[in-house]
């Protein structure tokens, strides 16, 4: 099963009021696996770029002037994604802008149900908790100290870290595949991937406030407690 984790930049936050994509960045992953494949493309907006996209993103006009617009790239980029589930961070607002990239163009859209949002899935997941890439990468402890401004491939490699993790800790098909039945990364003979045990235990998610506050509630409950048994 191919995938593509993906991720845009762009000049802000509706293509309909003149907003366009600045930056286009994704992974492959094929049975869950990053194959090392992976696309980023910038992109001359042809217009310019508001001051507070630029402190989000670091994209600037003077950096934009030369890249291709959007028409240039657009074949390339429809040919890497293919059918190809498109797993995104806040779906909506990324296949929005490329639906209408493509709409200006006369190509035929992006269906809305090729894309997994994993900001949906870690809203199920853990309801009530901050669900942003950052606040996943501290939950599931994934570096992202290199984040320090929004990059389309930067962003689309750490979401790939995170996905697997919200789908199972890199691993969800649980070990279940029949003896001798090998994962491919990319289709070819002997490159396989097998789940392994992870080499150090993720930290716990708990504070000292937090186990304290626990403690005292056990407290409450009496001698006869289950906690208390244990």
């Amino acid at each position: 099963m191919r995938e593509i984790v993906l991720d845009t930049e762009t000049t802000g936050f509706d293509p309909e009021t003149g907003d366009r994509i600045v930056e286009i960045g994704a992974v492959e992953l094929f049975n869950h696996v990053p194959t090392g494949n992976t696309y980023h493309q910038y992109i001359n907006p042809e217009r310019a770029m508001p001051q507070e996209a630029f402190e989000v993103h670091g994209l600037g006009d003077d950096f934009l002037r030369d890249k291709p617009v959007f028409s240039r790239i657009a074949d390339d980029f429809l040919t890497f994604v293919g059918d190809a589930k498109l797993v995104i961070h806040n779906a909506a607002f990324d296949m929005k802008f490329l639906n209408a990239e493509l709409r200006w163009l006369n190509k035929p859209t992006l269906p809305f149900d090729q894309a997994i949002d994993t900001l949906e899935i870690a809203r199920r997941r853990f309801p009530g908790s901050p669900a942003s890439l950052d606040a996943l990468c501290r939950r599931f402890a994934i570096d992202n100290s290199a984040r320090t401004l929004h990059g389309a491939l930067l962003d689309s490699e750490i979401l790939a870290e995170v996905y697997l993790e919200l789908i199972g800790g890199k691993q969800p098909d649980f070990g279940l595949a029949s003896p001798g039945q090998s994962q491919s990364v990319s289709g070819s003979a002997g490159d396989v991937w097998r789940a392994t045990p992870r080499p150090t235990s993720l930290p716990s998610r708990l504070t000292e406030k937090e186990k304290a506050a626990h403690a005292a509630f056990v407290e409450t409950l009496g001698a006869d407690a289950l906690w208390s048994k244990t």
